[in-house]
Formats: C-alpha cells, structure tokens, sequence
C-alpha cells in the first residue's frame, strides 16, 4: 500500500515540462536563421524527390515553417517574423527554381520567375506569420494590462 503511494507522488512531482510539449523561445536572429536553414533543406530535399512538381511542394511545406517561426519567436522579438519568412522564402527558392543553362543569368531570371508564380504561398505565409503574430501581441498587451488592474486594485 506505501508502494502505491509513493508511485503516486512521485507521478504527482513529476514536472509540468515533462508532459507538455517542446517551447523554444528564439530571438530575431534566430528565428531568421532557422527559418532560413529549414527552408533551403526543405528547398534540396523538393528539387530532389520532385523535380518538376518542387516548387508547389516547396511552397506548401513553406506555410508550417511560417508557422513555427511565429510561434517560437520570442515577445520581445515578434516583429521580426512576418520579416524574415520571405527571405527564407527566396532562400530556399534557390534550390527549387529552373536554372535553364545554368548560368548565373538564367539561375536569376528563374528565381524571379519562381517568386511570380509562388507568390501565393509566399503571401500566404508572410500573412500567417503576421497574423500569429499580432495575436500574441494583442495577447501580451491584454495580460500586462490586466496584471497593472490587479496590481492597482490590491
């Protein structure tokens, strides 16, 4: 019977970050470069499992990035991911985009063409990412607001 006890409590101290889900906190920098790192990996491993069809797969898997670049940045940085997604977005476009001859003007003229026709996705995640955004700022103010009313109140 204190064996069923002691497993109880011990079930009980366990710490909330155990069961809860990870929650990284990224400055601006970070978030640019992990963003930016995904998006060029996401970028290669398009161009190589789908060829012709990886520019509308790049700009699809471009969207949950958005996400999580927006959700983990930190309070203090939240401006800086509706800013750093497109970049990434033209980062990792690179891989993806049609090189023609292979030379640097083609490469380029291909880029240009692939943000034309990705325009979409590129809006699609740069207004995702300003959304989550905006939220968790009308959040944080709302809180530091209701915390100075409690504080006066008392």
């Amino acid at each position: 019977m204190s064996s069923d006890r002691s497993a109880a409590r011990v079930a009980r101290s366990a710490p909330p970050a155990a069961r809860t889900l990870p929650n990284p906190r990224l400055t601006g920098l970070g978030g640019g470069l992990f963003c930016a790192l995904v998006m060029l990996a996401l970028g290669l491993l398009a161009a190589v499992l789908f060829g012709g069809a990886a520019q509308t797969v790049y700009g699809v898997l471009f969207l949950p990035v958005c996400v999580l670049t927006a959700v983990w940045v930190r309070r203090s940085d939240l401006l800086t991911a509706p800013v750093v997604v497109p970049i990434a977005f033209l980062v990792g476009l690179v891989p993806v985009a049609e090189d023609g001859d292979g030379s640097t003007g083609s490469k380029l003229m291909g880029l240009v063409t692939g943000l034309a026709t990705q325009a979409g996705w590129l809006y699609g995640g740069t207004l995702v990412a300003g959304i989550i955004v905006i939220g968790r700022r009308i959040r944080m103010i709302t809180r530091k607001r209701h915390a100075a009313r409690s504080r006066v109140q008392q």
